[in-house]
């Protein structure tokens, strides 16, 4: 699981956009491990890969879109806009969700994301919980 957000989150974004930069890492990575060895086609007959792989997604978007444009200039990945629009699509017309769509974010795009994040990660240190 994620590491928890601080409860005071005052410092210039600096604290909770981090931990939330690790949560959306941590979300990705499962996404891309939830697919190793799996096909397109295991979205339309397995149910619970369909919900895992759209709550991961959906958890990406949830924590790009509380992100201050600090950790966005920060961080340098993208396209922000289309991670919070999918998003927000994932949750708001569920019935509808496009699995094909679904499927290229996984296997093309989350894995750029994810060096993305690693990188933008490498000099940006977790909080330290006991320095709360």
């Amino acid at each position: 699981m994620p590491p928890e957000p601080p409860t005071n989150p005052g410092k210039a974004g600096s604290i909770d956009d981090r931990i939330r930069v690790e949560h959306m890492l941590i979300a990705a990575r499962d996404a891309v491990q939830f697919i190793n060895g799996r096909q397109r086609q295991d979205l339309d007959t397995d149910a619970m890969l369909l919900r895992a792989l759209t709550n991961a997604i959906q958890e990406i978007g949830e924590a790009e879109a509380r992100l201050s444009n600090d950790a966005r200039d920060r961080a340098q990945t993208g396209p922000w806009g289309q991670i919070v629009a999918m998003r927000h699509v994932l949750v708001h017309v569920y019935w509808g969700v496009d699995r094909e769509r679904l499927w290229v974010t996984a296997t093309s795009d989350l894995p750029t994301l994810i060096a993305d994040l690693e990188t933008a990660c490498k000099d940006w240190p977790l909080p330290d919980p006991a320095a709360e």
